[in-house]
C-alpha cells in the first residue's frame, strides 16, 4: 500500500527523533523474559489491594456475623463452603490477571535487523510506536500505564493493575464473573438473614450487637450490590467482545474514525520499504489502514476456544488452567 500525497503532507509532523532505528534500545534476552510481571502503578496496586480487602470484608460478615451463629448447621456448612469456593476462585482469577503479562510486544525491536528480517516487499508498511520503539504487530496498541504495546489490548483495568489483553483476558473474565456471583450469593443470604432477625431475637441471630450487625449487614448489602452491578456489566460486555472478536479499543477507534473531524491525534512511526518515514497522527493512520478488518472472521464458538483454550473443558473456569490457544493465528506485522 503506497502512502499518497493526502497522507504525506496533512497529517505528517516531523519528529526526527521517532525516526532513527538506530536509537532503539535492542529487545531484552530470553533470560530476562522468565522474570515475573508486575505494574508498578500506585494507583493500581491500590485498587488491588482494596478488591482483596472487600472480599474479606464480605467473607468476615457471611461467616462471622450470618453463618456461625446460625441454628442450622447444614445451611451453615453449605453456603459457607460455597461462598468461600467462589470467594477463593475470585481472588485467584484476580491473582493470574494481574501477574500475567498481558502480551507485551518486546521494547526496542525497531532495530534494522528486525525490519530487515521482515522482507517488506515495495508498498508495504509497517507501524513503529515511538513511545516504546517497537513494531506494532496488527491489533496491538499501547498503553500509557503498562508503558508497553499490548497484543490484542482491551483496556487497562486499575481493580486488577494490569492491562487486559490476549493471555490474561481468560483470568480478567472469570474475575468479573465469580466477583458477580459472590455479591449476587452475599445479596441472597442477607436478604434471609434479615428476614430470620425479625422474626427471632436480634440479640440471638448475631453475636455482635443489634446496632453493629445491622451496619455490618446494610454496609455488605450496598457492597454486594454496586459489585453485582458493576462486574455483570462487565462480564456482558467481556464475553460479547470475545465473540465478536473486537477488543474495546478497535471498536472505540472505529468509532472515532468514523466521527470526522475528532480522532485522537497519537503519533506511530511508519516503516515503508525498509526506511522510517515521520509519524502519522491516528486520524491519518486509520485512513491509510480503511479500517479494514485484516483478520480471518471465525465463529464465537471459535473464539470462545482462542482466548479460554481448545478443546473445551472444566479447565475453562479454573483460574489455574494455561489455556491452551491451539493453532494460533500468526501475528501480522506488515499492513
Amino acid at each position: 500500500m503506497m502512502l499518497t500525497p493526502v497522507h504525506r503532507f496533512r497529517d505528517i509532523e516531523r519528529k526526527p527523533e521517532y525516526l532513527q532505528p538506530e536509537k532503539c534500545v535492542p529487545p531484552p534476552s530470553h533470560a530476562s523474559l522468565g522474570t515475573m510481571w508486575f505494574i508498578r502503578d500506585g494507583c493500581g496496586i491500590a485498587c488491588a489491594v482494596v478488591t482483596w480487602m472487600l472480599v474479606f470484608y464480605a467473607d468476615f460478615v457471611v461467616l462471622l456475623v450470618m453463618l456461625v451463629p446460625s441454628r442450622d448447621y447444614v445451611y451453615s456448612v453449605i453456603n459457607g463452603t460455597l461462598f468461600n469456593t467462589l470467594a477463593f476462585l475470585a481472588l485467584a482469577s484476580h491473582f493470574r490477571a494481574m501477574l500475567t503479562d498481558p502480551g507485551a510486544v518486546p521494547k526496542g525491536n525497531a532495530t534494522k535487523e528486525f525490519i530487515e528480517s521482515l522482507q517488506l516487499k515495495p508498498g508495504q508498511v509497517v507501524y513503529k510506536c515511538p513511545k516504546c520503539c517497537s513494531i506494532k504487530p496488527d491489533r496491538a496498541h499501547h498503553c500509557s500505564v503498562c508503558k508497553r504495546c499490548i497484543r490484542k489490548m482491551d483496556h487497562h483495568c486499575p481493580w486488577v493493575n494490569n492491562c487486559v489483553g490476549e493471555n490474561n483476558q481468560k483470568y480478567f473474565v472469570l474475575f468479573t464473573m465469580y466477583i458477580a456471583l459472590i455479591s449476587l450469593h452475599a445479596l441472597i443470604m442477607v436478604g434471609f438473614h434479615f428476614l430470620y432477625c425479625f422474626e427471632e431475637d436480634w440479640t440471638k441471630c448475631s453475636s455482635f450487637s443489634p446496632p453493629t450487625t445491622v451496619i455490618l449487614l446494610i454496609l455488605l448489602c450496598f457492597e454486594a450490590l454496586l459489585f453485582l452491578i458493576f462486574t455483570s456489566v462487565m462480564f456482558g460486555t467481556q464475553v460479547h467482545s470475545i465473540c465478536t472478536d473486537e477488543t474495546r479499543k478497535t471498536s472505540e477507534q472505529e468509532r472515532l474514525v468514523l466521527s470526522a473531524g475528532k480522532s485522537p491525534r497519537k503519533k506511530y512511526s511508519i516503516i515503508q520499504n525498509n526506511k522510517i518515514l515521520p509519524s502519522l497522527s491516528l486520524s491519518g493512520i486509520e485512513q491509510l489502514k480503511k479500517e479494514e478488518r485484516r483478520w480471518a472472521k471465525k465463529t464465537k464458538w471459535m473464539n470462545m476456544k482462542a482466548v479460554f483454550g481448545h478443546p473445551f473443558s472444566i479447565a475453562w473456569l479454573s483460574p489455574f488452567a494455561t489455556p491452551d490457544q491451539g493453532k494460533a493465528d500468526p501475528y501480522q506485522y506488515v499492513v
